[in-house]
């Protein structure tokens, strides 16, 4: 079975080494497990949340999404998208702000943090609060729910998020899922091994501290940063104590076991300090050459970058398109052109229940198919008018099915081409069980 993963990246900043250590080196290696379905996305509602720059914004929108895939992410493997790109997450955010309670958001960290400091500063216990800031864990619980995600990897500090977006999907499913589990309740993934560099002096690297070493900038501001690594005032030829330095832990993260050992034991053997930054150098710099090229390269071609987050978000619309439109139709926001379509008078009972619902999108005009129970069975490619979205429901009703099994789901093709597609479903069983009740929903009695 597939498992869905989910990771956002905060567009606020310039990734550094620490980022590539902790979050980007092991989300891309991740992205390539053949189980996966790996959701990456850019967090740029998120990010309107801590800054009012917009240059800072869009500057960072580039620098993070060329940094992503200089670093190896398999935009076609992957879905990787702008969560601006996205307008059914902030429709199903208001959606879920309906049944999110208070006191829920009242407990969040960040808005309890933002309090406790104004009490303490003698003001007015929401001052400077947005209802960015405030609704923050909605927004999060959207970006999750929207792609029933299984896993999400987060640092300690987003824990109760996903803790909070499992609480709002469990709320919305008992007010309006009629016995369905609409949304997929998320677990938290805590990479524990997943490294934490110290930044040049010692602390957690960090733009907070100024304290970080650069990603991909050129060569001689790598040496550079490196340089002014924290060391102790040992001489050269005096032992060095590698499980006290700051310098070895950095090298751990980016050599190879025999690496290390040599390099623990020139350590204690003695070796200058500048020697050893020489070697750490040239390590990071054989390690982000070849990534740092095609970083500077996507930099200066932000058509093409715009172009795979576009195709991206296409394919993340995809599946949210059609799930915020049975999302809608749970809470009632139904059109009223439905039009309820019910096979013929020589039907079987169990497919008289079964009804088509014709509506207009900003694309054109769909449908869909729901059994008996209200369940989706199928939705419709968009037609360019209501008349041509009839045609087909009526040779649906009358023609044999001809159903394409794909990874999670299935299609229905007229003429050869696909007119309708199901529902994505976690396992094979589930897909097939699904078409068997489509053809008994449109079999004409025997």
């Amino acid at each position: 079975m597939t498992t869905r993963i989910l990771t956002g990246i905060t567009t606020t900043g310039t990734p550094h080494l620490g980022n590539y250590a902790g979050a980007i080196r092991p989300a891309i290696v991740a992205s390539r497990d053949p189980q996966a379905d790996s959701f990456y996305f850019l967090a740029d509602y998120h990010a309107l949340i801590k800054c009012d720059d917009p240059t800072r914004i869009q500057r960072s929108r580039l620098e993070i999404a060329a940094t992503w895939l200089a670093c190896g992410l398999d935009a076609d493997k992957a879905t990787f998208y702008r969560q601006s790109d996205i307008p059914e997450i902030p429709e199903l955010t208001w959606l879920l702000t309906c049944v999110s309670a208070k006191g829920l958001l009242n407990r969040a960290h960040a808005y309890k943090a933002s309090v406790d400091k104004n009490v303490e500063a003698g003001e007015d216990p929401d001052a400077g609060v947005t209802m960015g800031l405030y609704s923050y864990p909605v927004l999060m619980a959207a970006d999750i729910l929207m792609f029933n995600a299984h896993k999400v990897p987060v640092g300690r500090d987003q824990i109760q998020h996903v803790e909070m977006a499992r609480d709002i999907g469990q709320r919305f499913n008992h007010l309006f899922g009629n016995g369905k589990e609409l949304f997929t309740l998320p677990e938290v993934v805590i990479e524990e091994d997943v490294a934490t560099l110290p930044g040049l002096d010692g602390r957690k690297m960090s733009k907070s501290y100024d304290n970080t070493i650069p990603l991909f900038g050129s060569a001689k501001q790598l040496k550079d940063a490196v340089a002014r690594i924290v060391t102790d005032s040992r001489a050269p030829g005096e032992p060095k104590d590698p499980d006290n330095s700051h310098l070895f832990t950095l090298y751990q993260a980016f050599s190879t076991h025999e690496q290390q050992a040599a390099f623990r034991a020139e350590l204690l053997g003695g070796l200058a300090w500048g020697e050893a930054k020489q070697r750490l150098f040239e390590l990071l710099d054989n390690e982000l050459g070849e990534a740092r090229e095609r970083y500077h390269a996507l930099i200066t071609r932000p058509a093409d970058l715009e172009d795979i987050l576009l195709a991206g978000a296409a394919k993340a619309r995809r599946i949210a398109t059609p799930f915020l439109g049975e999302l809608r139709e749970a809470v009632g926001l139904r059109s009223f052109r439905e039009q309820v379509q019910v096979a013929s008078e020589g039907k079987k009972k169990a497919a008289k229940a079964a009804r088509f619902v014709s509506f207009r999108e900003d694309d054109g005009f769909r449908f869909r198919l729901l059994d008996a129970a209200g369940e989706q069975l199928l939705l419709s490619i968009a037609f360019a008018d209501g008349k041509a979205a009839g045609q087909v429901t009526k040779r649906l009703q009358s023609e044999a099915l001809d159903l394409h099994a794909e990874l999670n789901a299935f299609s229905v093709r007229l003429d050869g081409e696909a007119v309708a597609y199901s529902p994505e479903f976690s396992t094979d069983a589930e897909r097939d069980a699904a078409m068997h009740r489509l053809r008994e929903a449109l079999a004409p009695q025997e």
